[in-house]
């Protein structure tokens, strides 16, 4: 009888040592979850974006201003092509921004794409007519070129490039395959970068080579890339509007 009760008692010990466990490793799984729930890479999306929009439009207001001082049509088609980021990064913003605050509200409700494919629509015609005032002068100054600044206009090119490679560097993660917005932004500012490059290379072959029309051919080329990416965005902003669809036969 004794020994019955002894087997008893350690039974249930034994059994109220693993409710304790389970309860515990309950817990932990629980707060684990709780944490892992509280984390959205949204909201670490918008600060980064914040910060990239905010890099690459004082860059562009440098390289436009420093463009005209030092005579280089290079570096304001470049300045001038950045704003072209500018804008697309700082939708990408607004889509992070309107995302969290009215995503979820009793008093609003609005598609939020239409709102994004409106702003885009509205920067695309604007980058339209900076493309033309930039191709505009590039053929001006072919015919009737000014006295290049290059050392200031080089140093003010590598400055830009600098930054789009920060910017790159900040806006790559690991989310990026699953984020159509950071993704989108990224690949503005590398996109950017790349045309910073060839400003430079025409600014050193121009001071090097006495090739000063690459100057103004880069100029020239600048004001295509702007307005083929604000063609494109006029395109599909404007479906996004219209909610154009095609018939499936």
């Amino acid at each position: 009888m004794a020994s019955e009760h002894q087997h008893s008692h350690e039974h249930d010990d034994h059994h109220d040592h693993h409710d304790l466990h389970d309860h515990h490793e309950h817990s932990h799984h629980h707060g684990h979850s709780h944490s892992h729930h509280d984390f959205d890479p949204s909201d670490l999306h918008e600060r980064k974006t914040k910060v990239v929009v905010i890099l690459t439009a004082i860059t562009m207001v440098i390289e436009i201003i420093a463009g005209y001082f030092t005579h280089s049509m290079a570096l304001v088609a470049e300045g001038w092509h950045m704003t072209t980021h500018v804008f697309a990064i700082g939708l990408t913003y607004i889509a992070y921004v309107a995302a969290r605050k009215y995503a979820d509200t009793e008093h609003y409700s609005f598609k939020k794409g239409k709102l994004l494919s409106l702003s885009g629509f509205t920067s695309a015609i604007l980058l339209l007519i900076v493309a033309a005032y930039v191709l505009f002068e590039s053929i001006e100054r072919i015919f009737h070129q000014g006295e290049i600044q290059y050392f200031e206009a080089i140093i003010i090119a590598f400055i830009g490039l600098v930054v789009n490679l920060i910017s790159a560097a900040f806006l790559h993660h690991d989310h990026e395959h699953s984020d159509t917005n950071i993704r989108a932004a990224y690949i503005h500012v590398l996109a950017d970068g790349l045309t910073g490059v060839t400003a430079i290379i025409a600014l050193l072959c121009a001071k090097y080579f006495n090739l000063n029309w690459l100057d103004a051919a880069s100029g020239i080329l600048g004001s295509i890339v702007i307005a083929s990416w604000s063609f494109s965005l006029i395109g599909n902003s404007g479906k996004e509007l219209i909610e154009f669809t095609k018939k499936i036969k």
